[in-house]
Formats: C-alpha cells, structure tokens, sequence
C-alpha cells in the first residue's frame, strides 16, 4: 500500500470520528408536560421485610401515596394503606407489621401508625391529639425486640419530649425516662436503656450520661451550640461511644469516645474538605458498617470487609458510582438496592446475597428518559470577600451556555446544603429553556464550622450577597442573559427571594417565594413550641430581636417592602408550623398596597410545602405561566 493510500484511509477515518462526535452531541430535549416531573412515582421507597419474606413500597392511590406489600414468592399484592387526604411520606418495617407516620393537613404533629402486612389491624398508636411523635431508635437486630421501639413524644409539655417504649403490635407504651429535667436528645444502648442525654440551655450543650437505667443521668461534657458532638451508637460492650465530632477541628469527623475517662480515645475516619454526616452500626455483627458525607457527589466509606466486597459487586454489576442499599432482611440474604443520578430519578432492584443476582423491580418514574434530562455540574466561584462558594449549575440539554434565562435556587435551612441528586423541579425548569443555579451560600452545612459560622447574623447581608455575587459570576461568564434572571426558593430559600428582591431590586425579572420568611420579628413569635430550647442558638445564628432588632429590622423584607419592584408570586400552607401563614399574608398586604404585581396561592391542607399531588400541580403550573411571562416574553 503505498503512502497516498494510507493518507487517504487516514483521511477517511478522521472524516468518521468527526461525524460520530458530532452525532454525540446531545439534542435539546422535547417538551415535556409539567405533570411528568410531579406526578406521584409508580412504586418507590421499596424496604424488605425482615423475615425477607415480603418488600413494601409507596405508590399512587387516589392521588395520594399509599403503603403497598409484595409477596416476593407469589408476586401477590395488597394496598395496606387508604389515606385519601394526605400522601404518607416515612415509613418502614418493625417485625412484622408496617409503620408510618402521618399528621394531619400539614401540622407536622404526627402520629405513629402500624398494620399487619395483609392490611388488617391499622392502628393509631399515638392517637393524642395535638402530640407529636418523635422516632429515637428501632432496636432494630435487638433480640427480643421485634415488636418494640424506643419514640418521643410531647404529651406531658409540648415543649419538650419523653422517650417511651412502644410495642408496634399492641400500642402498648412504657414510660423510660420522664423528662424532668427537660433533656432533648438521646442515645439507646444495645440493651434498650436509654444512656445518654442532651440538655441545652439553647447555646451551651450539656451530655448527661449513666451506665444503667438504675442510675442517674450525670454531666458528661458541655460545648457550645457553634460546636459538634453527636453519638450514634455504642460499641459491642455498650462501653466506647462511636461519635460525630468536630471538638478541637473544623471538620465533622467520626471518632472513638471514652464517657468513663471522658476522653476522645481516637479519629476513625475524616474527609479534609467536607463534614461527615451518617454513621451505620452493624447491631448484629456488632462493627462499624460505613459512614457517608456529601461531597461533590454523594460519598461513603465502607468499614465491614465484607459489606464492601457486597458493594464492589453491585457497583460492578450496575456499572454505577452511584448505589444505595436502602433495606434488606435480617439474616442477609436479600436487599433493596437503588441506583439514582443527576439525570436518572431512581431504579430500584432486588439483590440476593447468595447467588449475586440482582433483579429490577422498579423505575418509578419510568416515563422520564435519562437522556432527555440536563447535567449537573459542580461549581465554584469567588465571592466578594474571598470565600470559596460552591453549587450546582444545571443548563437546558443540548443548548448552548449563552445567555440563556436563569433561576437562582437557594436552599431552605439555611443550615443545610444543596447536593448532586436528581432534583425534580431543577429538572422542570431546565426542560423550560432555563438555566438553574444552586448555591451553597456562607452558613450552609457540610463545608466544616469556619464555613457554617461565617453565615451567623448574615440573613440579608453577606449570605445574600453570595447569592448576588453567584448571580454576577453567571453574568460574567457569559451564561445569563441579566434582562432574564428570576429567584426562587422555599423556606429560608423563600426569605432569600424576598430579600433578593428586596435589597437588590433591579436584579431580578421575576421571583417565587414558596413558603418563605418575610418578617424576622414574626417569625420568631410564630414558632413551635418545641423549638423552644433552641431559641437561644437561634438568637446568635439569625440575631436576637432585643438585642439585634435594628439589624433584624434591616434584614426583614416585609418592613421594606415599599423597595420591592419585581414581579412575585407567593405561594402559602395555611397550617405551615414553621413559617407561619402570616409571613405571606403581610407581603402580600404590603405589595398590593403599593399596585405591585403579586400572585398569592394559599392551599388550607398543607403546611411547609405542598405534600398532596393537585397542590404540587397547581403551584408548579402557576410558576411555569408566571416565569414563562416575565422572563421569556423579554426575548
């Protein structure tokens, strides 16, 4: 062959990988209907029963989400749930029965519920009204303890919590410990007895310990709110205590505790960048399982040789980063495993341990197609003080990252943070054209304490300017065309709506505040009662109206309203504890005596956030028509 040939051939080749890469490229995704991204999932939140006998899962009844069980032999079904008022959310196993929570309309006091697994003998177990139940610990793998579990309840005070026993087949309750001394914690060893207890006087955290539920509870150390100490299990002699910590470091790490010496003993495990935040103790094998943390991505570290060999196996089989075994029996011989991506809402799997196989039982949103979804991609950005500040920029698949209509998302909490997961309302809006920014302002969690404690009294001010300064980052590289940005958030995501629209008035075209904070002052008379030992930390986080009501004063958006030009729409629980329905009604009071344009949406069976089907609709169907007319009418 000589070289002309060879020159041509290669020629060809290049023409070829060319167009393959061109035909890689993704296509921008058809429009899809806006009930797609919020209609109730056909089965998910599948748990395996412990006998292994059964798996449960939550689908649609009526429109609203019910309890389900399988036969995993005969494949037989029965709906063991009939709420027709309200989608039940947490559920699980204990023995043989079901248990659920559910409150009433949104109130968030909610009741613990259990039945038989053919559905008979439904019972309220907690069934005081105006009490809320709290779970403490399953005593799951505890011998003897099939049918029992260790729940709070606020029954004596409102304000604080006894740990009771509960039998889930009788209802029957025993009295642990009654709360005198107004402790609002505790850690359950693995004898049933409860060993440790947090008393706080809102800023100083005091763990009270005891060896035997026939002593008395005794101080064991006292840190500051700003400071993390959290236990989460006893080791196999009830003796070491594995912990959360960050004492003497900025990052939660996991550690080896001493309550006898009073002593860290030593660090199992830390990430240097990030917060870890979930411990699982292996009650029957009596070891360290994992401990997991987000990080860019959801992260684990796996203790238990062969828990990780189970898990390398599934990773292999799954060719996934990305897996959870989110239930399985108590001899180990079956599990449910979920695989979930940015752009893939959840499969779910049967998993046998013997034999490896791994069986699909589930898509639950199976009408959603990974590819027509959008990526998304970690981010950081400098804010104006120098801090490094971190989110999730998700564009519209297929089109170009130019000047594109944006949505700034910020997080509720705010004492928490955004993380790498299929989001279903990200991914509604960037099927609209709309480019979604998530950020992880000053004062979010996982980022260690310096991080957290700089968003301390920054309502309004510094954590809102990471906000505008995210917003300034999208303009300067060119993403965001500034005529089209709108802000939309929930719960602390809702305040910083408002005060986005509010102390920056010409950056936004348009806005959504979902049951957010509007009045810092009213804010605080509105709050549950069991809040009340917090109220203290709350105080130095936000400000203290006394004390700070100057700056509270300044940071309230519904007290500066008269600055607010933006077009808004506000939806509204009438029963929300949190954010109490007047936080809405004084915005919108405000606003429409000032003829500025403003939608109100108040839905009287919902609380924080909209729980039932129709509500979830209406409101992502009204913000679709009210971004769709002031942002995209600019082109």
């Amino acid at each position: 062959m000589n070289r002309v040939s060879i020159l041509s051939i290669l020629v060809v080749l290049m023409t070829l990988l060319n167009s393959c890469k061109q035909e890689e490229k993704e296509t921008p995704a058809p429009f899809i209907e806006m009930e797609a991204f919020f209609k109730n999932g056909d089965k998910t939140t599948f748990k395996i029963s412990p006998d292994g006998k059964y798996y449960s899962y939550r689908a649609d009844y009526k429109d609203k989400m019910n309890i389900f069980i399988q036969n995993i032999e005969t494949q037989s079904t029965v709906r063991v749930t009939n709420d027709t008022l309200r989608s039940i959310l947490f559920y699980g196993w204990k023995g043989n029965r079901i248990i659920y929570i559910q409150d009433n309309n949104g109130d968030e006091n909610f009741h613990l519920f259990s039945v038989n697994p053919d559905g008979s003998d439904l019972k309220d177990l907690t069934p005081f009204p105006g009490v809320r139940a709290e779970e403490i610990d399953q005593l799951r793998d505890l011998p003897g303890r099939e049918n029992e579990m260790v729940i709070g309840l606020n029954k004596r005070t409102p304000e604080y919590f006894d740990p009771y026993l509960i039998n889930v087949k009788t209802g029957d309750l025993k009295l642990l410990y009654e709360n005198k001394e107004n402790f609002n914690q505790w850690l359950v060893d693995h004898n049933a007895v409860v060993r440790m207890a947090l008393l706080t006087d809102g800023v100083n955290n005091t763990w009270h310990y005891r060896d035997s539920e026939h002593d008395s509870f005794q101080p064991l150390m006292t840190t500051n709110f700003k400071e993390t100490f959290t236990p989460s299990s006893f080791d196999q002699d009830n003796k070491t205590i594995f912990a959360l910590s960050n004492l003497g470091r900025d990052k939660i790490a996991l550690i080896a505790y001493d309550p006898k010496a009073k002593k860290e003993i030593k660090e199992l495990f830390s990430d240097p960048d990030y917060d870890l935040a979930y411990v699982e103790y292996d009650r029957l094998k009596h070891q360290l399982k994992s401990v997991e943390w987000d990080a860019e991505k959801p992260a684990k570290y796996i203790f238990e040789p062969e828990w990780k060999n189970v898990h390398d196996k599934l990773y292999k089989q799954l060719n996934t980063d990305q897996l959870r075994i989110v239930s399985y029996d108590d001899a180990r011989t079956k599990a449910i495993v979920r695989t979930e991506s940015d752009r893939n809402p959840g499969v779910f799997y049967l998993f046998d341990f013997k034999t490896n196989q791994l069986d699909e039982i589930s898509k639950p949103y199976h009408w959603i197609k990974e590819e027509q979804m959008s990526k998304m991609q970690p981010i950081t950005y400098t804010s104006r003080d120098g801090l490094k500040i971190s989110g999730y920029l998700t564009t519209p698949i297929g089109l170009e990252p130019k000047k594109l209509p944006v949505i700034i998302n910020p997080h509720g909490g705010p004492w928490s943070r955004d993380t790498w997961f299929f989001n279903h309302e990200v991914q509604f809006l960037a099927n609209r054209g709309y480019a979604v920014l998530q950020i992880n302002f000053r004062g979010s969690t996982g980022y260690g304490r310096k991080f957290w404690e700089a968003g301390f009294k920054e309502w309004g001010n510094k954590m809102q300017d990471d906000i505008t300064d995210g917003v300034k980052w999208l303009i300067e590289e060119g993403i965001a065309d500034e005529e089209r940005i709108a802000i939309y958030g929930a719960s602390y995501g809702g305040y910083a709506t408002l005060a986005g629209v509010t102390f920056t008035p010409d950056l936004y075209a348009a806005a959504v505040d979902y049951v957010g904070v509007s009045n810092l002052f009213t804010f605080y008379k509105t709050v549950p009662a069991y809040w009340k030992s917090f109220m203290e930390s709350m105080n130095e986080m936000v400000g203290d109206p006394v004390k700070d009501s100057l700056m509270l004063a300044a940071a309230s958006p519904a007290l500066h309203a008269d600055k607010i030009k933006t077009p808004l729409f506000i939806a509204q629980g009438a029963n929300d504890p949190r954010v109490n329905k007047a936080e809405s009604d004084q915005m919108v009071a405000a606003l429409k005596k000032r003829g500025i344009e403003v939608e109100y949406m108040v839905k009287h069976d919902e609380g924080h956030g909209f729980t039932n089907q129709e509500n979830q609709y209406d409101f992502y169907g009204a913000m679709e028509k009210f971004l769709d007319k002031h942002l995209k009418s600019k082109n």
